[in-house]
């Protein structure tokens, strides 16, 4: 993949995920709502707990820092960042709830993105979203999971599917973003479709201090996008000339 294509893709994770996140200013009553809130969860809800039949899924509780299928991918993270939205501007509703998410995405080295997470915020409502994006496949009857560092696990269905990644909602409780806002690791979790669990650790380092802070200036959001794709530009360059040299270096088949 060259990384113009990759960009490509990078930008379509972040427009599908500002999307759902500031969407949700139009449906605040999501969050104010108990059965569309409960709806997912009581459906699944034996399955994703109990997923039996995948090893690695059983021991994730005793070891969570595991990483089994992400150790071989070298992730470049994001910063914690905070985005608003601004009802009355950029085609928005004057009268559209206001919503701010604490987000942070992942990507590898040539820039296709693989995970993502935002703890979103719509403005007036009493309950708080944390939606964590996972790479797909994945199989959705076992749904995610995520731990913060060692504590208790928490799972949830994937609630949709995109052609390269799937996404879940938990519940943001003042106790698990007390977690985070402690806490080192954001462990994620699923099972792929070789019944493998798949799994990666977010630093949570700045969480608190980005989600209890201003958010960013829009200006200011857009250089950071650009020194990040610079980075991931050079990286994916770096890579491209290494494997060239490898292939020359190979010995010539007799």
């Amino acid at each position: 993949m060259t990384y113009r294509s990759a960009r490509i893709l990078r930008g379509s994770l972040l427009a599908t995920l500002t999307a759902g996140v500031f969407a949700l200013g139009g449906a605040a009553a999501l969050a104010q709502s108990p059965p569309p809130a409960a709806k997912p969860a009581a459906k699944p809800a034996a399955k994703p707990a109990a997923p039996a039949p995948a090893p690695a899924a059983q021991q994730a509780p005793a070891s969570p820092p595991a990483q089994p299928g992400a150790g071989e991918l070298q992730l470049v993270f994001s910063p914690w960042t905070k985005i608003c939205s601004t009802p009355g501007q950029n085609g928005q509703d004057a009268n559209t709830p206001k919503v701010c998410a604490t987000v942070r995405d992942a990507r590898t080295e040539t820039g296709i993105p693989v995970l993502a997470v935002a703890l979103i915020e719509p403005e007036g409502a009493p309950k708080k979203i944390l939606r964590v994006t996972l790479p797909a496949p994945v199989i959705l009857q076992y749904g995610s999971r995520i731990i913060v560092d060692s504590n208790e696990p928490a799972t949830s269905p994937f609630f949709t599917c995109m052609a390269n990644n799937c996404m879940a909602d938990y519940e943001g409780t003042p106790d698990l973003i007390a977690k985070m806002k402690k806490g080192t690791t954001l462990n994620l979790q699923a099972i792929n479709l070789n019944n493998s669990q798949i799994a990666f650790a977010v630093p949570l380092a700045d969480f608190g201090k980005t989600n209890e802070g201003p958010p960013i200036d829009p200006e200011k959001l857009k250089e950071q996008q650009a020194k990040l794709d610079a980075e991931l530009q050079k990286k994916a360059e770096d890579l491209r000339k290494k494997m060239e040299q490898q292939q020359g270096q190979a010995p010539a088949a007799h």
